[in-house]
C-alpha cells in the first residue's frame, strides 16, 4: 500500500505542536467515496513499555461481512515518549510500516483514537488519513477534548461533541447499556457518515469489529 512522505518523525514537540496545526488545514471534512466500501481496515498498537518497544497492527476486513481478508503487524521501537495529544508521532511511524505491507488496498480506515476531535485538530486517525490518502475514522474509548450532552442508553443514540464552541465529532452508543465512544472525522469523511460506518462495523462488542481485531493483533494472538 501506498505512503505519502508528508514529514520527518525527527523534530522537537514544538515543532510537531506547529506541524499538527498546519496539517489540521489539509484534512478534508466532506465524505470522499461515493460507492459503499467493499473493504475497512482498522489499526492499533501495543506497548511494551518495559522494553520501550511495540507491535502495530493493521487488520483488513471485508465488508458487509467484517470477516478478515489481510493482518500485518510490524514491531520496533519506539522513538516518543507518551505525551498526550502527541500519540500519532509515537504510534504512526509503526502503524505506516505495516500498512505498506498490505496488498489489499482498503477502502476505509477505522482507527482507536482521535481524528479532529483533537486541541491542535490533528489526531492520529486525521495523520493517518493524510499519509495514506484514505477516508478514515477516529474511534476513541475516552475523550481527549471537548464535551457533550447525556445521550440515550439505547444503541445509535449520540450526541455532538463541541470544543470551543466548534462540533468536533460525537460520543455514539454502538451497545444498548454500555459507555460511548468517541467518533470523529479523520480525513475525507464528513461526520454523519463517520457515525454511520461506526455502527455499520460494530455488533456484540463496544468497539467496532475492524480495530478490536487490531487490538487483538497487536497483542500477539493469530485471528
Amino acid at each position: 500500500m501506498r505512503v505519502l512522505n508528508l514529514h520527518s518523525w525527527e523534530i522537537s514537540t514544538t515543532e510537531a505542536g506547529a506541524l499538527q496545526r498546519d496539517l489540521a488545514t489539509r484534512v478534508v471534512r466532506s465524505r470522499c467515496f461515493s460507492v459503499q466500501p467493499r473493504h475497512v481496515v482498522g489499526v492499533d498498537v501495543s506497548v511494551d513499555r518495559v522494553h520501550g518497544t511495540a507491535r502495530a497492527a493493521v487488520v483488513v476486513l471485508s465488508y458487509p461481512a467484517l470477516l478478515p481478508v489481510e493482518v500485518q503487524t510490524v514491531e520496533g521501537g519506539l522513538e516518543w515518549p507518551y505525551v498526550p495529544g502527541f500519540l500519532s508521532f509515537r504510534e504512526a511511524p509503526l502503524i505506516l510500516s505495516a500498512c505498506r505491507e498490505l496488498t489489499v488496498v482498503p477502502d476505509l480506515l477505522l482507527v482507536d483514537g482521535q481524528g479532529i476531535a483533537h486541541p491542535r485538530g490533528l489526531g492520529l486517525a486525521s495523520h493517518l488519513g493524510l499519509f495514506l490518502d484514505l477516508p478514515s475514522v477516529g474511534c476513541a474509548k475516552s475523550l481527549l477534548c471537548g464535551t457533550h450532552e447525556v445521550l440515550d442508553a439505547t444503541r445509535g443514540s449520540f450526541a455532538e461533541l463541541v470544543y470551543k464552541s466548534e462540533t468536533v465529532g460525537a460520543a455514539v452508543r454502538t451497545r444498548t447499556g454500555v459507555k460511548p465512544v468517541y467518533v470523529s472525522i479523520g480525513h475525507k469523511i464528513d461526520l454523519a457518515t463517520a457515525v454511520e460506518w461506526v455502527l455499520h462495523c460494530s455488533g456484540k462488542y463496544r468497539l467496532p469489529e475492524p480495530t478490536r481485531l487490531a487490538h487483538i493483533a497487536a497483542g500477539g494472538r493469530v485471528l
